[in-house]
């Protein structure tokens, strides 16, 4: 039975967000879909694939503001999850806080680089990510993911090559690439407990995303009512998941998220090629005019 406090807590996290909603200027579809994908974050499915997805669906955002937008609008959701495994999710505090500066780090150099990317470039990665996520997301269907010991700690080698790693995934997350699916790869072939790869993972990007979001922030590469919406929305999407749902039988769920994603993947590297040809056309007729 669930304990009326958390049902209070939850209760409250909703009031808040619908008050701020109707406070703000973001729109019943921002709202939504920050709900549903932190909803689904939270038991494990991840939100940047899907929110890429429903974004180019309804139009919600330019492709080349997507990646900044994600990082932006999701960061106080998932701070909202590291405050809750973290808590509830026992790891080694040394393993976990030089994985979480890993990934920092990363996320810091990459959003540099991402920031400055043009929308063709944006388009290409951002397809390309989605794929990788659709791979991911069809393993975990499948149960195809190693299954991992009984460590919490990781030592000597394998913390350098989990740091390694964490810092590459922190560095990918800045262009749309979610972390929890390799995340729990990457502690699974360490010899962890899988159940560690929440509070590290959920850690990592509760630190970085800020981080990294400044970076959009400071160079406007992002949708500032889309990222808005997506705070609001994906609160009380973490707080119902975590503390009152805690968990869903999702097999057809990532089924169906697999099938959009691939669509998403095909329609942005299309969009992608579309405007490669049309800059080669252009540069072709600009140096007509001027022979």
């Amino acid at each position: 039975m669930t304990d009326p406090k958390t049902l209070l807590l939850a209760a409250l996290g909703v009031v808040t967000a619908v008050f701020v909603a109707l406070w703000s200027r973001a729109s019943w579809r921002h709202l939504l879909i920050g709900l549903v994908t932190n909803f689904f974050d939270t038991l494990g499915i991840g939100s940047f694939a899907t929110t890429t997805t429903l974004f180019r669906m309804w139009k919600l955002a330019a492709d080349e503001d997507i990646p900044g937008t994600l990082n932006v609008g999701h960061a106080l959701p998932t701070v909202a999850q590291a405050l809750i495994y973290i808590t509830i999710i026992e790891v080694d505090i040394r393993t976990l806080v030089l994985l979480i500066l890993s990934a920092v780090g990363g996320s810091w150099i990459g959003a540099a680089i991402v920031a400055g990317f043009p929308r063709n470039a944006i388009q290409r990665g951002m397809g390309a990510a989605l794929l990788v996520a659709a791979v991911l997301m069809v393993m975990t269907a499948l149960d195809r993911f190693p299954g991992g010991g009984d460590a919490l700690a990781l030592t000597q080698l394998k913390l350098v090559i989990g740091c390694a790693v964490n810092f590459a995934l922190g560095a990918l997350m800045t262009l749309g690439i979610g972390a929890y699916a390799p995340c729990m790869i990457m502690v699974s072939l360490l010899g962890m407990n899988p159940t560690a790869a929440f509070p590290i993972m959920m850690g990592s990007c509760a630190f970085l995303m800020p981080i990294a979001g400044y970076q959009f922030i400071r160079k406007a590469k992002y949708d500032v009512r889309a990222a808005i919406g997506l705070a609001i929305g994906g609160i009380p999407g973490v707080l119902v998941a975590a503390l009152i749902v805690r968990s869903l039988p999702l097999y057809w769920v990532r089924w169906l998220v697999v099938v959009v994603v691939v669509y998403a993947a095909i329609s942005l590297l299309r969009s992608a090629a579309r405007g490669r040809r049309l800059a080669v056309s252009s540069a072709h007729a600009a140096v007509g005019s001027r022979g």
